[in-house]
């Protein structure tokens, strides 16, 4: 059995290190992470996948942060431990962590990642959104959580303010 619950401080070193087994070497050098740097994930979006003898087996960030002024949900990294992939978790963490930041109030969620994996969610390609280099424009992708919560939204997407 897998629970779901909310990332705690005591989790961060943790997921921290399921990130470093999980991603290349060198993962806070990507644009991505001078958008987090100095921010601190979205409490109660930020979730984790335990089993029943509490093992870490996936974990999922959300960030704040702007596109051209406007607010909006950088989703990522989410990683699930190599012993636990083909399970779904990743998939679980996805959608309740979305449904979670929809009932939070918030209208649109993006991220940098492969469309083919996100689709199923709802993700798809935004155009006029752009990332600090270097970052493959076909990658950026954003998900609506509230009808046209994107149209018109445009511009470089900055750090939220300190």
């Amino acid at each position: 059995m897998i629970e779901l619950r909310a990332e705690q401080p005591d989790d961060r070193w943790e997921v921290e290190a399921l990130y470093d087994l999980c991603f290349a070497p060198g993962r806070e050098a990507l644009s991505s992470y001078r958008l987090r740097d100095g921010v601190p994930p979205v409490e109660g979006l930020s979730e984790v996948a335990r089993d029943s003898d509490g093992i870490l087996a996936a974990a999922i960030r959300y960030w704040p942060v702007l596109v051209g002024g406007t607010r909006a949900l950088l989703l990522g990294p989410v990683a699930v431990h190599p012993t636990r992939q083909g399970e779904g978790l990743g998939g679980s963490l996805i959608r309740d962590s979305l449904a979670k930041a929809e009932e939070s109030g918030w209208s649109r969620v993006m991220l940098v990642g492969d469309a083919p994996y996100y689709q199923r969610f709802g993700f798809s390609k935004l155009t006029g959104v752009e990332m600090p280099p270097p970052t493959n424009p076909e990658r950026v992708l954003g998900l609506a959580l509230q009808d046209g919560a994107w149209d018109g939204v445009q511009g470089q997407v900055t750090r939220w303010p300190a």
